[in-house]
């Protein structure tokens, strides 16, 4: 009998095996490029929590967290454009190495606008990485320097990702089904 969980799964994209071996990876670029400077995470919430806990166990080098919570997209599957910050940084990121941990690049509205935000605040260095990036779905083109997989357009729930909330605890990333989506989406 399939879980409610497992009926929203549309076709699995990136198996937690996958998934594992490509933070284990990352995590070892990003201490060889940060070795000998004081990095700072920060995690994009609530999508980013599952990549940035796992992504900082496999990194070697010493590293401080913080947070910043941001809307752009409401219960739609589409970014609306419209970005508001819900929870700003609580360390001061002036001449600090920070790298935005990102769950998913789609449009790049968003990341453009928190890079921007990020930016003014003088850091030392800022640089992004995101566990999935949707190329074809790109308006607006954001550099990206460390990414986990690129994936099609399409709405991708599981691993931190949601729909509504629901669906960030499958330990792998999947597709949405369609008998998920709620009617007129």
């Amino acid at each position: 009998m399939q879980t409610e969980l497992e009926s929203a799964v549309g076709e699995v994209l990136i198996d937690k095996e996958a998934l594992s071996a490509r933070i284990a990876e990352l995590g070892a670029e990003i201490s060889v490029d940060y070795a000998g400077r004081d990095l700072l995470l920060i995690g994009v919430l609530k999508g980013a929590v599952f990549f940035m806990a796992d992504l900082m166990r496999k990194l070697t080098i010493p590293c401080e967290v913080d947070f910043m919570a941001i809307s752009s997209y409401g219960a739609s599957t589409d970014s609306s454009g419209v970005v508001r910050i819900l929870k700003d940084l609580d360390i001061n990121i002036e001449g600090r190495h920070v790298l935005v941990v990102e769950d998913i690049i789609d449009s790049g509205l968003t990341l453009s606008y928190l890079m921007r935000n990020l930016e003014s605040r003088e850091p030392a260095t800022l640089e992004v990485c995101a566990l999935l990036t949707k190329p074809d779905r790109r308006e607006i083109e954001v550099p990206v320097r460390y990414v986990g997989f690129e994936i099609p357009n399409r709405f991708v729930i599981g691993y931190g990702l949601d729909f509504g909330e629901r669906y960030r605890n499958l330990p792998y990333v999947a597709v949405l089904s369609d008998d998920a989506l709620p009617e007129g989406l």
